[in-house]
């Protein structure tokens, strides 16, 4: 049986280990920063987590059943925390045509405001990264840009916008290539959200 990456003695033994508790760290940093957020706003994380992504991708995207999958929660779980978003006049409803049940969530003013307000709050951990050395860094992008392939791949991870999954995308023998900017794209330009992403044909 494989030991637990949790498994103080044998974590040592294995670099592994090391780096998925290393990312666990992290991630832990991340919540604590969004619950500082979320206590010193009187919104909740998941309703922060809406704010921003709304205020920064298209409106096809700022639908209930895809911030579920964008955040891997229920559709309940956003409709609720949309209902709350409405009450507090930060979003809006905007008709998604065709389907009456279906509609766009769109920020107020207000919500603008709340937006600017609140969407440095990983600010941080942005503020230790800057300061690694920029080969340092441009490494651990790759490794992070490529992980996060994998996990999509193995199901872990249910939506990315990554230049990996999108039709636009091409390996070429000499790196990477653009047929959406025409151009070649160096290992720091493959993007992990980009707002010209279309999923690649199965």
């Amino acid at each position: 049986m494989k030991k637990s990456a949790f498994d103080i003695e044998a974590q040592q033994r294995n670099l592994t280990s090391k780096v998925v508790v290393g990312l666990e760290r992290i991630s832990e940093v991340f919540k604590t920063l969004l619950w500082d957020q979320a206590k010193a706003t009187g919104l909740s994380p998941i309703q922060i987590q809406i704010l921003v992504f709304v205020a920064y991708h298209k409106a096809d995207l700022c639908k209930v059943s895809y911030l579920a999958k964008e955040f891997n929660v229920t559709k309940p779980t956003i409709s609720d925390a949309v209902r709350v978003l409405l009450l507090k006049s930060l979003v809006k409803k905007k008709d998604a045509g065709g389907d009456s049940r279906s509609y766009i969530i769109g920020l107020t003013a207000s919500g603008q405001q709340m937006v600017n307000s609140i969407e440095q709050f990983a600010a941080p951990i942005g503020h230790q990264v800057e300061n690694l050395d920029p080969n340092q860094l441009a490494s651990i992008y790759k490794s992070l840009s490529e992980l996060i392939y994998q996990l999509n791949q193995s199901g872990v991870l249910s939506v990315q916008r990554t230049c990996f999954l999108c039709t636009f995308y091409e390996k070429q023998s000499g790196g990477h290539f653009c047929q959406f900017l025409d151009q070649k794209l160096a290992e720091t330009e493959i993007r992990i959200d980009c707002p010209e992403y279309e999923l690649k044909p199965s």
